[in-house]
């Protein structure tokens, strides 16, 4: 940008009816780029470092400083006709010629000549005068706004205006400039709104950068998102200490709650104490789902009866308030407190009867039927990993047994947290318990594991037959399309594997699950694809910690199905290539992989006669070779991949000699022969941990 050039800053302020908490991060964020790439592709510059969001429950805006207030003139040259056919026969301008200059609305002698890589050709140049910023600034606006990300628009009044919410006001200033803009069918102008009870008279702003003072000195609001996040949270944890515990306070509900107020006040309430006694995560979701309050612990994590709730008003009477919510608090305790009651009464073997009534999936079956499949699964898993299968099995038989209770009915995230109390109730061991509560997890990327055997054998044989039952009924997810969130289900069982170290191979447990499936025709077809997708969500958490995709392709060509031994491979290839002999060895596997593919005789390991050597240099290959044979096999046999594979980048001086000294395909068939069978044994040393040859370091 140049130091002459007239710079502003710009404000866009959108007023609107309540946004949706969820999404108001997501659709600033956007508003805010979308801005950015506006003024970007009109040509108009700006200081990227100092773009500021803001976002409260009734408005979006951007603060954009030193935006260029007019574009730059563009020159632009038009090439026509060569000169060779610009004239006729008499020296005249030809049709094509005069054609050309009246379409740019010029004549002939206004044409100039520009030498091309073609040869010369008629030109025609001018130069477009850039527009005002203000003259642009509506279509950007509109623009962003209508590629926000809003899945359902709605429309208000009369207009045909469609937006997430109605629009009452806009504001776009030009530093003292009113920029007057049609905005979703509302003239922008600089009159703002502040909080709709504190200060709901229009504030006059004479600036962008009064925005944010104005709205907190006059309008009681605070814009900036981040800032009222902090303040939420320096509220609550002061507030806790004074009721004498510890705020919980989670990072999705604090974001919901910033984006449910613009004028944070926190209020501390109290419930009866009695209510301790139902399990505390029912307590925790009736408070935070449904009222949005955080809720306070002790110093050894118990629950206490407390709870922190954020108004958005600074009421004179905050007992009003504070009582109010304390009301509204007590029956959605009293409701859990009677489902947990309720639900005692019965078993949970009772419950899971009740699941033979409710639907899986049409084609595989029920509930009792899934939950079923998942006691015989849990069973052979706990056999692999040295635990209690019967236990296995029970867990495995009851872990959806709570979907039929009332708490789950009514509490839905209670699923696996109140089938593990109810295991309790019934007598049943505290690893069986545990088992049924965490065989959801994980629920998402990174999220805990269950640590128990019994868990673990649980948790994968619940996604084991998921996965298993819909690629087999054909319903493979495809782009944004996962119903049944197998993705997920397949992370899950990576990082349980993977986390727990469980030196387990998939393979045999998906064929015993889909053997399970009565409903699955082709098993074999069904077994090929979720390993398949399975190991393809390895590249996902590759890629995540920053490792080149073809180390991922190098592993999966091995057809490896131990997630712990994949796992382990990757590791050893990733340590690889950050040696310096790696360039060199990956292009030689590449060499000799290239060598044997085309050679026309069926060459074996076996073949290979060591009396046939005749160069010193395929001599001291050999030699080399049979002393890694002998010290990279114990090392791989234990799994030491990354010892193993470091080892082997010794061979590089010596490989390198032998392709500049010997050649492999002379005429000498039995010497060809022997050398090809020498490079099948190099080969298949490297091959033990991973196919190297398609490793593409350095060429990036």
């Amino acid at each position: 940008m140049s130091t002459s050039t007239k710079v502003a800053d710009l404000l866009v302020e959108l007023g609107t009816e309540e946004l949706p908490p969820t999404a108001l991060t997501s659709l600033s964020n956007a508003f805010t780029q979308n801005i950015g790439s506006g003024l970007e592709d009109a040509g108009l510059q700006y200081l990227k470092d100092g773009v500021k969001s803001f976002a409260t429950p009734r408005r979006l805006a951007v603060i954009v400083p030193q935006v260029e207030t007019h574009q730059a003139d563009k020159s632009v040259e038009k090439l026509g006709p060569a000169i060779s056919a610009a004239y006729d026969k008499e020296g005249k301008p030809s049709k094509a010629a005069t054609g050309f200059a009246r379409s740019n609305g010029v004549t002939f002698e206004e044409l100039v000549t520009s030498h091309t890589d073609k040869g010369e050709r008629l030109c025609f140049r001018s130069v477009v005068n850039g527009q005002a910023t203000a003259e642009l600034l509506e279509d950007i606006i509109n623009k962003a706004l209508n590629q926000l990300p809003i899945p359902k628009r709605m429309r208000w009044g009369a207009s045909r205006t469609e937006f997430v919410r109605p629009v009452h006001w806009a504001v776009v200033l030009l530093d003292e400039q009113i920029v007057k803009c049609k905005v979703l069918g509302i003239t922008s102008g600089n009159q703002t709104f502040g909080h709709r009870f504190h200060a709901p008279d229009a504030i006059t702003l004479d600036s962008p950068s009064e925005y944010e003072s104005e709205l907190l000195n006059t309008g009681q609001v605070i814009a900036d998102f981040n800032q009222r996040r902090n303040v939420i949270t320096k509220q609550v944890e002061q507030l806790a200490i004074k009721l004498g515990g510890n705020a919980v306070i989670e990072p999705d509900l604090l974001d919901e709650v910033t984006a449910l107020v613009e004028k944070p006040v926190a209020l501390g309430g109290d419930f009866d104490s009695k209510f301790l006694l139902v399990p505390q995560e029912a307590l925790i979701y009736s408070m935070s789902e449904h009222q949005k309050y955080f809720h306070l612990i002790d110093d050894k994590g118990s629950l206490l009866p407390h709870f922190i709730t954020v108004s958005n008003i600074a009421s004179t009477d905050p007992e009003k308030i504070i009582r109010g919510n304390e009301r509204v608090i007590q029956p959605r305790l009293a409701d859990a407190a009677f489902f947990f009651d309720t639900d005692k009464k019965v078993s949970l073997t009772l419950l899971r009867n009740r699941l033979k009534t409710v639907v899986f999936q049409k084609q595989l079956g029920t509930v009792y039927e899934k939950s079923e499949r998942i006691g015989i699964l849990a069973d052979s898993i706990a056999n692999l990993i040295n635990a209690d299968q019967k236990a296995a099995k029970l867990a495995g038989e009851l872990c959806k047994a709570d979907l039929a209770s009332d708490m789950v009915l009514e509490f839905d995230k209670m699923q696996g947290t109140a089938g593990g109390h109810y295991a309790l109730n019934d007598g049943l061991s505290s690893d069986i318990a545990d088992a049924i509560k965490t065989h959801y997890l994980p629920k998402f990327a990174g999220d805990e594991v269950p640590t128990s055997k019994i868990g673990c054998a649980v948790a994968l044989a619940d996604r084991l037959d998921t996965l298993t039952g819909i690629f087999g009924i054909g319903q493979i997810p495809s782009g944004s399309k996962d119903p049944f969130a197998l993705r997920r289900a397949s992370i899950g069982i990576l990082q349980i594997i993977l986390k727990n170290q469980l030196n387990i191979d998939v393979d045999p447990l998906i064929r015993q699950a889909t053997e399970l499936h009565s409903s699955i025709a082709d098993k074999n077809k069904t077994v090929a694809q979720v390993l398949e997708y399975l190991f393809g969500r390895f590249a996902a958490l590759y890629q995540d910690q920053g490792l080149p995709a073809e180390v991922f392709t190098a592993i999966k060509a091995k057809k490896i199905s131990q997630p712990l031994d994949f796992d382990a491979r990757v590791k050893a290839v990733a340590a690889f290539i950050q040696t310096s002999e790696s360039e060199g060895l990956a292009s030689a596997n590449k060499r000799v992989r290239n060598i044997l593919e085309k050679s026309e005789q069926k060459i074996t390991i076996d073949s290979f006669d060591s009396s046939l050597l005749v160069e010193p240099a395929e001599r001291t290959l050999a030699d080399r070779i049979t002393e890694q044979e002998k010290t990279t096999t114990p090392l791989f046999a234990n799994g030491n991949y990354r010892e193993g594979l470091l080892k082997l980048t010794e061979l590089k001086d010596c490989i390198d000699t032998f392709f500049n000294q010997v050649m492999v395909n002379v005429e000498d068939e039995k010497l060809k022969n022997n050398r090809l069978a020498l490079l099948l044994r190099l080969r298949i040393l490297f091959l033990a941990v991973a196919d190297i040859s398609v490793l593409a370091i350095g060429k990036k």
